[in-house]
């Protein structure tokens, strides 16, 4: 079994090259470049999906694809028999659930209206004062709940730490993410640090978040 990953330089794909290197499920690599003016992904990825978007992945046991990197998440925790998956305890699957979902249903929206509003001239520099009190907001929620846990959904690292490292490293880069909320800066710090993250980036190619 492997799956061919469809992946995007300094996007949400790297999230899957790292689930799979955490879950030790053998992958491969289909990289590619973005438009250097646009910033936007190449068509090539159109023939792989209607929605040429990434990330993409093929699973050659059965020629299945699956895009969106919620939903590929989840099909990997199935594939490798429910690990990173929700955990045992009942409040802790809640918070696993919550955070899988949060990561591109909440946080991601404002931080990026704020990366198009940076390339917008003048008026966009006055937006973007607006959205930052918002960001604060998914900010400080995020900084008191690892405050309370070394994890998003408990003690140990799930899928949900997997969802939610791209919002996290995009505020750390772009949206005021510092020293000031130490819990968050510390976590993102030990997902850095872990040696299947590292691997991943060394086969990812450039990411600029991390």
């Amino acid at each position: 079994m492997t799956i061919i990953v469809h992946h995007l330089e300094n996007s949400r794909s790297q999230r899957i090259l790292w689930m799979l290197e955490e879950l030790e499920l053998p992958y491969e690599i289909k990289r590619y470049e973005r438009d250097k003016k646009t910033m936007l992904a190449p068509p090539e990825l159109k023939r792989v999906h209607p929605l040429g978007k990434s990330p993409v992945i093929e699973d050659n046991v059965d020629g299945r694809i699956v895009a969106e990197t919620g939903a590929i998440v989840e099909y990997l925790v199935e594939k490798a028999d429910g690990r990173l998956g929700a955990p045992a305890h009942r409040d802790d699957a809640l918070r696993y659930r919550f955070w899988l979902h949060y990561a591109e249903g909440s946080m991601m929206p404002p931080l990026l209206i704020k990366l198009v509003l940076s390339r917008v001239p003048i008026m966009g520099k006055v937006a973007m004062k607006r959205i930052q009190p918002m960001i604060d907001v998914h900010l400080d929620y995020v900084e008191s709940e690892l405050s309370q846990r070394p994890w998003f959904a408990g003690d140990e690292m799930t899928a949900a730490d997997v969802m939610m490292s791209f919002p996290i490293e995009a505020a750390r880069s772009r949206a005021g993410l510092d020293a000031s909320r130490p819990a968050t800066i510390a976590w993102l710090a030990k997902v850095h640090a872990r040696p299947a993250y590292q691997a991943a980036l060394a086969k990812g190619g450039p990411y600029a978040y991390a």
